[in-house]
């Protein structure tokens, strides 16, 4: 299923049709403040899985989390005051960070080391879901694996097109702001360090 949307002030048919979806276990394809995305429950292993499979990721490369807050990236990472004070002064924005985490999300979404990546998006979209739902969202681009990640809708159509696993649903804003994924900082260490550019 594909539904426009006004990316700046998204309607809130849209917003419904799209919780109702992940609420019940569903994918979807979204627009970001980066790159098309896919979004799925990140409490639910099933959904985790599929985007594993309709990416054909590595289970060694763990999916990060969209969080509405820093008040919520608390209930699943530990964040110390200088981490705190990072994350204020970045997000929201296009950086993901690496924290040591709480070990109450699904799998796929921790790594094998206990840290998960967290972001909070500068997106009105993302974010009125989020405060929909009132769970993290694990999210990652929407291309195969291996492939690179887009801002073109006809890209994504056709990432997807004829697999046997497909999304739920794909909000189609047209194509976006030539961007890049966020830039992925790893705040674990003595001081941040730069995984992606």
């Amino acid at each position: 299923m594909i539904i426009k949307v006004n990316f700046r002030n998204p309607e809130k048919e849209v917003i419904k049709k799209a919780v109702g979806i992940i609420k019940n276990g569903g994918l979807v394809v979204i627009p970001t403040d980066t790159v098309y995305g896919l979004l799925v429950d990140a409490r639910n292993k099933k959904p985790v899985e599929k985007i594993f499979k309709i990416k054909k990721r590595s289970k060694m490369k763990p999916i990060a989390i969209f969080v509405k807050d820093i008040k919520t990236a608390k209930k699943y990472a530990f964040i110390d005051r200088k981490q705190e004070e990072f994350l204020k002064k970045n997000w929201p924005g296009k950086i993901t960070v690496i924290l040591k985490s709480k070990n109450n999300l699904s799998e796929g979404v921790m790594a094998k080391n206990k840290t998960i990546g967290i972001r909070i998006a500068d997106c009105k979209l993302v974010n009125l879901l989020l405060e929909k739902m009132n769970f993290p969202l694990a999210q990652t681009s929407a291309n195969i694996s291996g492939g690179e990640a887009t801002t073109k809708i006809r890209e994504v159509l056709e990432q997807f097109a004829g697999k046997r696993i497909t999304p739920d649903l794909i909000i189609d804003a047209g194509d976006l702001s030539n961007n890049r994924p966020s830039k992925i900082v790893d705040l674990t260490q003595e001081k941040p360090l730069i995984i992606r550019f």
